[in-house]
């Protein structure tokens, strides 16, 4: 620890006594500094014993005193060292008074005490203390990485925590704490995620101090990992601000937390590789060679029901220009993507699930368990995405397919790519091919490219309507929705069926079609559907 007023009152080599604040004695000192000056506050840090002679000072005036006093203590001044038998035989008692009356802590310095001697006494404190403090860093550093090399993580947080007499916790990159020690600490870590979550979207690396839940400790939050976005993140809680031997340990801890998570990622890529290898397998129909080369890597997800998502950014496989606007739109496309592959590996950490996430360009495939947790993840992360209304360059589209086994990938990979089609045209941020299929074909209708479709080809029919000789696409939907039943749809309009049968007769003329033909009796409909909200 380093030096105090009371060390340096013990200390048999300088003959100290203490005249008033013995009950503050035990007050850091930052340095010793000799002035004379009637005011040396300005030149003051805090933390300072001040010596004097009281030279330049008329001390027996107990109001001047008062003063002088008063703005020492003001200025974080820990204690006054007075030296006798230079200008006063004995300190004066308007000064003792003063201190007694502020609480400052005074002591007499005998003349063969030089002033000198005291500031080497706190200079060769000092320095032991920061010897002992890095002594203590580098025996912590040591032992950090010996539980790092046995035990991990796990084994490191431990022996953070009895460095700091505190707690410490690992979150991962979606900001869920992976683990904890003590083990009380579980809870009290989780209760800081939103602070975790906004450490994340600075750059890193990056920290931040925040009160611990219900202010019980002070915690320390500082990002892992060397990329743009944080891998982790360490919190650090404590009683009050960290000495320089537990900075030293908390150093410590974030440089090997890194260096893990660097290393986990380049085995992540690692894996991503042999990911892609297996999907192009399993998209090319070769389930048995897929399951020869992933091994034991995805643990039954090959053997079960699984599910297929495709994401894309909302901009789809267009590139984002050139210059500054460009890499700003291609980050956001790659953050976006990179969320939600966290989300479904984080998920697939905390549950054990095995995943398959590999990206493709401006594309992310994962293959994940039907029914288990990283679908879940996935389908709610693109849920939030899609409540927060986000529609800038860069935002999520993702489908889903239907369960699906190794043999039949490459069909549920197709549903994927379908239901991620639907997604783009119809503004959502997902979609699942189950939908589909539950649905109604009509939503589809509103694509541009089936309106101008519809659009041409009841032209005709609508001028013909417009010069007032009919009402040919009136009886046309009559008609086709009564299935060519001729009583009932002339019924539903309230017209002869010979009146009915001529007004068809016409639709065939204009049209240069045959309405016994089904397929253009499908087209004729879906295109009155397609234009049910407009004119006609």
């Amino acid at each position: 620890m380093p030096p105090t007023l009371a060390s340096l009152v013990h200390h048999s080599a300088l003959k100290l006594t203490v005249r008033a604040g013995e009950d503050r004695l035990d007050a850091p000192v930052r340095w010793a500094h000799a002035s004379e000056l009637a005011d040396p506050v300005p030149y003051m840090e805090g933390g300072e014993l001040l010596l004097i002679t009281a030279l330049k000072l008329d001390a027996e005036d107990r109001e001047a005193m008062r003063r002088y006093v008063k703005r020492l203590a003001g200025a974080g001044v820990v204690g006054l060292g007075f030296a006798v038998g230079v200008h006063y035989d004995d300190i004066p008692e308007a000064l003792v008074e003063a201190a007694r009356e502020e609480g400052l802590p005074l002591l007499e310095v005998p003349r063969r005490t030089p002033f000198l001697a005291i500031s080497k006494a706190v200079s060769a404190a000092i320095a032991a203390d920061q010897y002992r403090a890095v002594t203590a860093g580098f025996a912590a550093q040591r032992e950090l990485t010996r539980q790092t090399l046995t035990d991990g993580p796990e084994g490191l947080l431990a022996a953070l925590a009895s460095q700091v007499d505190g707690w410490a916790a690992l979150y991962d990159a979606s900001g869920a704490v992976v683990a904890a020690a003590p083990d009380w600490a579980g809870r009290r870590a989780a209760r800081l995620t939103a602070e975790v979550t906004r450490l994340r979207e600075r750059p890193a690396p990056a920290s931040s101090v925040v009160a611990g839940p219900e202010n019980e400790d002070r915690v320390e939050l500082h990002s892992l990992g060397t990329g743009r976005r944080p891998r982790a993140a360490l919190a650090v809680g404590t009683a009050s601000a960290p000495g320089t031997a537990e900075r030293y340990a908390v150093h410590s801890a974030v440089a090997l937390l890194t260096l893990t998570t660097e290393r986990s990622r380049s085995l992540h890529a690692a894996e991503q590789r042999i990911g892609a290898a297996v999907l192009r397998m399993l998209l090319a129909g070769e389930p048995d060679h897929a399951r020869a080369v992933a091994g034991d890597l995805y643990g039954g997800l090959l053997d079960a029901p699984f599910r297929i998502i495709v994401a894309e950014t909302g901009g789809g496989g267009g590139g984002g220009g050139g210059g500054r606007a460009g890499r700003a739109q291609g980050e956001a496309k790659g953050d976006a993507l990179g969320a939600l592959a966290e989300a479904a590996e984080s998920a697939a950490a905390r549950s054990g699930e095995p995943v398959l996430a590999v990206p493709e360009g401006e594309r992310l495939v994962v293959l994940a368990a039907d029914g288990g947790t990283v679908v879940s993840a996935c389908c709610e992360h693109a849920a939030a995405r899609e409540a927060a209304r986000r529609s800038e360059d860069g935002d999520l589209v993702v489908g889903l397919s239907a369960p699906a086994g190794p043999i039949a990938a490459s069909a549920a990979y197709k549903q994927a790519e379908q239901a991620l089609s639907v997604a783009r045209r119809r503004g959502r941020v997902l979609v699942e091919h189950e939908q589909m299929a539950a649905g109604s074909v009509l939503p589809l209708l509103a694509d541009d490219a089936v309106k101008a479709f519809a659009d041409g080809l009841l032209r005709a029919l609508r001028d013909h309507d417009a010069t007032g000789r009919g009402d040919l696409v009136a009886s046309l939907r009559a008609w086709l929705s009564r299935h060519g039943q001729w009583d009932a749809a002339a019924a539903d309009l309230g017209v002869h069926r010979h009146t009915l049968r001529y007004r068809m007769r016409r639709v065939e003329e204009i049209l240069g079609r045959s309405l016994d033909d089904p397929d253009v009796r499908m087209e004729l409909w879906l295109a009155l559907k397609a234009t049910a909200g407009e004119a006609g």
